[in-house]
């Protein structure tokens, strides 16, 4: 589901379906809620709104009846995904407006990154870095040029479980130090520059594993060649699988925007990663399709290069801080997150 009620909107419903011949009392009750619930109305930015992560949450602010400004390098294809009838209300931006919508928002939420799933060239492992990195740094100035009235007050940023390298046996959590790789390097970096934020600014670095959910991610990547009775464990299958159920991850970055605690680094992980060999075992059993043949570590590497490092080699990550908030996963187990989401 993607509607969460919020005790504002059950108490307001609750409010509207009284009969109409309600007391004086009950009609001061009704008022107090309606501007209750228009004080907590955020007006929200967001980079990479159009992608797969991006797109759940605008619908999650949407559906909260929250004011949403889409930062964007392409208009036309950010109106296709969120056309004017489906979307009323919605401000979209290409970059040289950013500013305009910054200023005076709530928060910002910063997805924006290209994808990296692909063949690693020189020029695109520069463009994985680069794509982060620019666009982070670009909000934040905007943040900071804000006149102190009208600057936002949260800014979520996203980054990745890549920033601890990767390992078969090691177990991290927040405080475990960085590793020592490329994509390591492109997570301080991305880090760091959205540490740069006003100091009066709230920053939650939002940390995230292999997103899991039918349109998008790592799963409909996978989820084909199941079908086609050619799903497997990709390489060894002992590599450490860190996931996350877009639901959940979504609801995170929500509760990362409304509540104060919620700051610094968070891991975007489901508290029980699994190795990649179980997850295809899970997946084929969900889709009722073998999971027993292997795709091999030098198919990987011909097909992405660099790249298959990303599937290749894992990490065992907790969202030990998350638990510390008392964050609520509704899917704790990847079997329970597969069956919901191919349901």
């Amino acid at each position: 589901m993607e509607l969460l009620c919020s005790t504002t909107s059950l108490s307001t419903s609750f409010a509207l379906s009284s009969p109409p011949s309600f007391s004086m009392q009950g009609t001061r009750r009704f008022m107090v809620l309606c501007s209750s619930d228009k004080e907590n109305r955020m007006t929200v930015s967001v980079t990479g709104a159009t992608g797969f992560i991006g797109r759940r949450l605008v619908q999650r602010l949407r559906a909260e009846n929250h004011s949403i400004r889409v930062l964007t390098r392409s208009k036309p294809k950010a109106e296709q995904i969120f056309p004017a009838k489906d979307f009323p209300g919605i401000v979209i931006a290409e970059e040289p407006e950013w500013i305009n919508c910054v200023k005076g928002s709530t928060a910002v939420v910063n997805l924006a990154g290209l994808p990296i799933s692909t063949r690693w060239s020189p020029e695109i492992k520069k463009e994985i870095k680069d794509s982060r990195v620019r666009v982070t740094s670009k909000v934040v100035e905007l943040i900071n040029k804000s006149p102190v009235e009208a600057r936002p007050t949260v800014l979520v940023s996203a980054t990745a479980v890549g920033y601890y390298g990767t390992s078969e046996t090691g177990v991290f959590d927040e405080k475990s130090p960085s590793g020592n790789d490329y994509l390591s390097e492109v997570c301080r970096e991305w880090e760091g520059t959205a540490l740069k934020a006003n100091k009066d600014v709230r920053v939650a670095l939002i940390r995230i594993g292999v997103v899991l959910g039918k349109d998008g991610g790592a799963l409909a990547m996978m989820i084909p060649f199941f079908q086609m009775f050619a799903g497997g464990p990709l390489g060894s299958g002992q590599q450490w699988f860190s996931w996350i159920h877009v639901d959940d991850l979504v609801n995170l970055i929500y509760v990362a925007l409304t509540n104060p605690s919620y700051q610094g680094v968070i891991n975007g992980t489901a508290p029980n990663p699994v190795r990649l060999g179980e997850m295809c075992q899970q997946l084929g059993s969900v889709l009722g399709r073998p999971s027993w043949l292997p795709v091999p570590d030098f198919a990987l590497k011909a097909l992405l290069g660099e790249g298959a490092t990303v599937v290749l080699e894992g990490q065992k990550v907790l969202p030990a801080r998350a638990k510390e908030l008392g964050f609520e996963f509704k899917y704790k187990y990847v079997k329970d997150a597969l069956k919901a989401i191919m349901q």
